[in-house]
Formats: structure tokens, sequence, C-alpha cells
């Protein structure tokens, strides 16, 4: 009978990344079952709750808590792993002077540690982030906000204090930055170069900044809004900062505007500003319709298409030795099943099948696409975010932990009308060490003894100098999968493959 201990740590703060990621690793220990560590907010004591971890003991810690789940088939093995979460949560981390127990407790303490610092990263629980952003602005810092569920209230008024003290306020849920050369949060190691990004989209910031790194060219600085940014409550504060600060930036020559479709009114304020610069501009307004843009802009319809204006030059060939052979591979149903760790992704390889003429379905619908309970089995295409809620409630998003996407995986391999599998893999800090490996030895267990399995496209966003290494993770995929040189061109492949079948 499985046994439930818990353990509260009273008065403790970590990020919830790093807590995902002490979860995961005391979940693969030997007869551990589950395993959480969490905030104890309200919402995040449901997840424990629902996921059957949470004890009594653990129902006395408040917000301000850290609670330690576990569930083990033991008591020994229980209170074993809680010692091995209470030893990596507890690990030392390097200090001035290498002083490996140091950590600042505040802000006015990291400050005095590093007084030339000009950037706050903010990562705390969506209640406390904008306390924490007030401080650092009235201390003279810029603010990246990787925290969510801030009210937006709160949004509006940092953005607005922001604003008037001259300082840039990235956030809240700002997932992607990179400035001056420096990858923050979830962000590739990209040449330094020209070519300036403001996104409200974190993947959408990483396929262009890698498609324009790994094509020849460089990003001066990628900056990121937060996913609110161009509703019209917001305004568009923080882009049209961006787009001030990118303006009068001597190392940038072109600037790249991407996002899911701005409210009307804000789209207006956003095209008034780049019509009042002297640089070119290239506009990605990902799932809308192609529209007017000022004489120094373009539209592009795809990350791809952003990534090949900024250059002035097509993306093209194959991205490695791993690539289709010539000969259109025959299908073993009609189907094409997306499931995707990028969000933006999800949302270009969307709107490049609808281009195509085919149906799409997708938990995450883009303009003309339909929610998979209306088209799930009538679609062409089923396209699948799962970085999205119902995905990642009480577990790590798929570009930290990749077999949220297995699930799903096998759903899709047992399905014998997936003819076409579209997998992408986001690489960079912050993502998981071997995702296209992970993806391997799921794929390969699941199709053991399979007659005929899926042809699968695979897109990498991602460069050599990651973490990961980009031709190390397309090695991975030789042999299992086609990889493309984009995530545009995977959609557009299994579009054409589709056509082709039918």
């Amino acid at each position: 009978m499985s046994v439930i201990r818990n353990e509260v740590r009273r008065g403790v703060y970590l990020d919830s990344v790093a807590l995902m990621r002490i979860a995961q690793s005391v979940k693969a220990l030997a007869g551990v079952e589950e395993c959480g560590l969490m905030m104890a907010t309200p919402a995040n004591m449901r997840i424990l709750a629902e996921a059957n971890v949470l004890s009594s003991d653990g129902e006395t810690a408040g917000p301000a808590d850290i609670v330690i789940a576990v569930r083990a088939q033991d008591a020994e093995t229980a209170v074993q792993a809680l010692a091995e979460a209470r030893r990596l949560m507890d690990k030392p981390r390097t200090g001035p002077a290498g002083d490996e127990t140091w950590m600042p407790r505040s802000l006015r303490i990291a400050l005095e540690a590093a007084p030339g610092a000009n950037l706050a990263l903010i990562s705390v629980p969506g209640g406390y982030a904008a306390a924490e952003a007030r401080k650092a602005l009235r201390s003279g810092l810029n603010v990246m906000m990787f925290s969510d569920n801030v009210p937006l209230e709160d949004e509006i008024a940092l953005k607005q204090e922001a604003a008037t003290r001259g300082l840039l306020m990235m956030g809240p849920d700002c997932g992607t930055a990179i400035i001056a050369g420096v990858p923050l949060a979830f962000a590739n190691t990209v040449a330094r170069g020209d070519i300036g990004i403001i996104g409200a989209s974190g993947t959408g910031i990483q396929e262009v900044s890698c498609l324009v790194s790994n094509n020849g060219g460089g990003i001066s600085h990628a900056i990121g809004t937060g996913g609110r940014d161009l509703k019209s409550e917001v305004g568009g504060l923080t882009t049209l900062m961006a787009i001030d600060l990118l303006d009068a930036d001597e190392a940038t020559r072109h600037i790249v505007i991407i996002s899911k479709p701005p409210a009307a009114d804000v789209a207006g304020k956003v095209l008034a500003r780049v019509a009042r610069s002297r640089k070119p501009f290239t506009v990605c307004f990902l799932g809308s319709a192609s529209r007017d843009v000022p004489a120094n802009a373009r539209f592009a319809p795809t990350l791809k298409a952003a990534a090949e204006c900024a250059l002035g030059k097509s993306i093209a060939g194959a991205a490695s030795a791993a690539a289709a052979p010539s000969a259109a591979p025959a299908l073993r149903g009609p189907r094409i099943r997306g499931l995707y760790a990028g969000g933006t992704l999800c949302a270009e390889a969307q709107i490049v099948l609808m281009q195509a003429g085919l149906s799409v379905a997708s938990n995450a619908a883009v303009p003309g696409a339909s929610a998979p309970e209306e088209a799930a089995t009538s679609a062409d295409a089923l396209l699948i975010d799962l970085g999205s809620d119902e995905y990642t409630q009480g577990r790590p998003h798929p570009m930290i932990e990749p077999a949220v996407r297995d699930a799903e995986l096998a759903r899709a391999l047992a399905d014998p009308d997936t003819g076409i599998l579209l997998v992408d893999f986001v690489l960079g800090h912050g993502a998981h060490a071997d995702p296209a490996g992970h993806f391997r030895a799921s794929f390969l267990r699941l199709t053991a003894g399979m007659a005929k399995k899926p042809v699968v496209l695979a897109a990498l966003t991602g460069t050599p100098a990651d973490p990961q290494g980009f031709d190390e993770q397309a090695a991975r995929l030789a042999g299992i999968a086609i990889l493309c040189p984009s995530n545009a061109d995977a959609a557009a492949r299994a579009a054409a493959l589709s056509s082709r079948a039918s």
C-alpha cells in the first residue's frame, strides 16, 4: 500500500522551475510513485490534493511556505525521498568571493553585492511579484518578470511606472529575452548582430533568433513583453518602449515585432510608431490576415518569413544529415497529429496547414482553426499545445520535462489514422538537457513491433552553441524522423505529404 509523507518548509521561497526540477529528480528514485514541491498557494494545494500526495501535515502550510509531498511504495522510501528533496533544496550556491553558502535574502542585499546591476529578473509567485517589481523599479532597475498569474491592473501600473522612470518592464509572463548578447530565462545562445526582436511570445523569439543566427545573421537584443502587452487594457506599453529603445540603438539595423493578433487599437498605435522610424521593420502578427503596414515595414505571416525578411534572404535547404530522402514516404493513415512544446510553434503550424487548404483543430486554436471537441474526428490535422494549463498543472512545462509529451505520443501512435507526426524540440538555456534523446527512447519503445509507423517530421529550435548542441540533438533523430529546416517547413512538408496521399 502506498505511503504519503509531507514536510513543510516555512517562510522559504524557491523558484517554481527549481522546485519542479527537484521534484522530477526525487520522482526518479526507485520506489517513489509521485513527488511535488510547491509554494503552498491555494491553487498549488489543490494540485497536490488532486495528485493524491497531500497529507494532513502538508495542509498546515501557508502561501509563504513550501510543501514537499511524496507518495512512495513504503515508509522507508518516503523518508528517503523527503531527505533527498531537502538535500537538493539546501544545496549550496556560489556567492561573492566564492562563498558557496551565501545567497542574498533581499533585493537590497543583492544590489549591495552587485552595485553595477541594472536589471532584475523576478520569478516569485504571482501574488508577490508586483511588490518585488516595484522595489526593483524604484531602485533604478529594468525588470524582466518571469512570474505569471499577476493581476492585470498590477501589470498596467508597473508598466506605467516603468515608463515614467525611463525603465523597461518586460512581463509579467515574460519567458525569453536576450539583452546585449546575454540569454535570459528560456533563450538560446545566438550570434551577436544587428537584428533586434520585440516579442509577446517566448518561443516565437527563440525560433526567429535561432533562424537568424543559424543563417548568417545575429541578434542585437531580443526584448520580451509578456503575452498581454498588446491587449487594449495594457496598450502595448512595453512594445512601444522597446521600439523606442531599439530605434535609438546604433547596433540595431532591423527590428522584428512578433505577437499573436493584437487588439485593433493597439495595433494602430504600434504601426503608427513604426512609421515614425527610419529603420526597416518586420511585423509578424501570427494568425492575422495580411494587413497594411507602413512603407518601412513588411508583414510576415510566419516566424520563418519574419526571419527571412530580417535577413533579406530566403532560408532553404536541409537542416542536417537527418533530412528526408527525396522520395515521398507512403503514409499509414490520412491524418496529421502535432505534439508541440512551443505554443507559438503550434500556432505557426496551424497557419501553414490552413494556408495549404487543410482543416485544423487544436486546443490552442488560432483564428480559422477549430477546438478539438468540435472537429477532433473530422479535421485533417489535430495539433496539441502541450504547454497549455491542462497538461502542465502540477507538472513542469514540456520544454523542461519532455515526458509531458509521452501520453499524447502513445495516443497518436495507437491511432491508425495518424499518418504524419509533427514534433518540435526547443533547445537553449532552461530547457531539458536532451529532449530529442528522450523522444527517441519513447518513440522506439512505443513503436516496437509496429508494422507501419507514422512519418515523423521534426523541427529543432536551437543553435550549435546551445547547451544541448543543435547537431547532437539532430543526431538523436536520425533514422526515426525527418528533420526540417524550420518549424514552418515541417508543417509545409506535412501538408504536401498529406495532399499527395489523398
